[in-house]
């Protein structure tokens, strides 16, 4: 067990210092992409499937209490939380549709959708952004391996360097935790 600890954590730390080389412009983006949203009074939604999905709670919880700073509550909704919406929305229309749905009840020119889906091929994911497109939403994609086509729809897609979504996650948890510390930084001084 230790060695495979060892080896579990050595992984997970090459995998940061990847993400160094090829991530971190793209973090900056899309904190500024938060902070112009905000400034304009719009909204940040968010949209995954299982662990991506507790990746958008954990995200929208950040934000909308606190990272580490006492500042204003940042509008940032996981559309992954309502079951009644959730189950009412793929009961009538079908789980592909379960996001895309909210957006376009939520969703306004100038918002911002932050799409996670580890393999990048997600249909319900993947409608949502096209939905937040046509309402005129900018849009990023929390991917990984080689991004899938979320990576093409949105326009900042944050590609994990790995295979395998617990990898994945464990380089979107670094990346949005950054994000929200950059946010927070910004916001604060408001």
């Amino acid at each position: 067990m230790i060695e495979r600890i060892r080896e579990r954590l050595l992984r997970s730390a090459s995998l940061k210092e990847e993400m160094v080389k090829e991530t971190a412009d793209l973090i900056a983006r899309i904190a500024e992409l938060i902070i112009q949203v905000i400034r304009t009074e719009g909204k940040v939604l968010l949209c995954g499937n299982g662990g991506s999905a507790a990746d958008c709670q954990h995200f929208a919880g950040e934000m909308v209490g606190r990272f580490r700073l006492e500042r204003k509550g940042i509008p940032v909704i996981a559309l992954s939380t309502d079951t009644s919406v959730l189950t009412a929305i793929s009961n009538d229309y079908g789980f592909e549709t379960v996001f895309a749905r909210q957006v376009e009840a939520l969703g306004r020119p100038g918002d911002l959708l932050i799409a996670f889906s580890t393999s990048g091929s997600s249909p319900n994911v993947l409608r949502a952004v096209e939905t937040a497109r046509k309402i005129g939403m900018s849009t990023v994609g929390f991917t990984g391996g080689e991004g899938g086509k979320l990576k093409d729809l949105v326009d900042v897609p944050l590609i994990v360097p790995a295979e395998g979504s617990p990898l994945i996650q464990e380089g979107h948890l670094t990346a949005y935790h950054i994000v929200c510390e950059l946010v927070e930084e910004q916001i604060s001084r408001w």
